[in-house]
């Protein structure tokens, strides 16, 4: 499977795939919250929430793919291959409140940054910075979506 195994940019790449704060999180999270607020009436923000999750699962499919490049299957655990940790949707926040949910969205995309920027710090790999460079950027773009959205309130 894949090529030969990076280990610095899998251990690296891994928790942003399916780790606590990774893409798997923002996209359940952000389903979460569009269908709540879209029962809500919000339709408007439900709308920019489900755009964002759409985006967040092309992360996650990206990530996947990267890693089976680096040698492991795409397993939903904070440390793919092994068969430990499994991804538990308990890391969801689960805010009800408009403002409090997009205070949490905030935050995630605020450390989504942070990761990106670390894993880019840390690896040196060009095939690994090709999709973290771009991943990174949209991350930012949703961060500024965000904080209109809690302007907006």
């Amino acid at each position: 499977m894949g090529e030969k195994k990076d280990l610095q940019a899998l251990r690296a790449v891994s928790p942003a795939y399916a780790g606590r704060n990774g893409e798997l999180t923002a996209v359940l999270q952000y389903v979460y919250q569009s269908v709540l607020l879209s029962g809500c009436g919000r339709d408007a923000e439900a709308k920019q929430l489900i755009r964002i999750a759409v985006e967040e699962m092309h992360h996650l499919e990206k990530l996947g793919a990267l890693l089976v490049k680096l040698g492991v299957p795409p397993v939903f655990t904070a440390c793919p291959p092994y068969p430990v940790a499994y991804y538990s949707a308990a890391n969801v926040d689960y805010s009800r409140p408009v403002a409090q949910m997009l205070a949490a969205d905030i935050r995630a995309e605020q450390e989504a940054i942070a990761c990106y920027t670390r894993i880019l710090d840390a690896v040196k790999n060009p095939d690994v910075r090709a999709v973290i460079e771009p991943i990174r950027a949209e991350e930012e773009g949703h961060l500024r979506i965000l904080q209109e959205m809690r302007s907006a309130l």
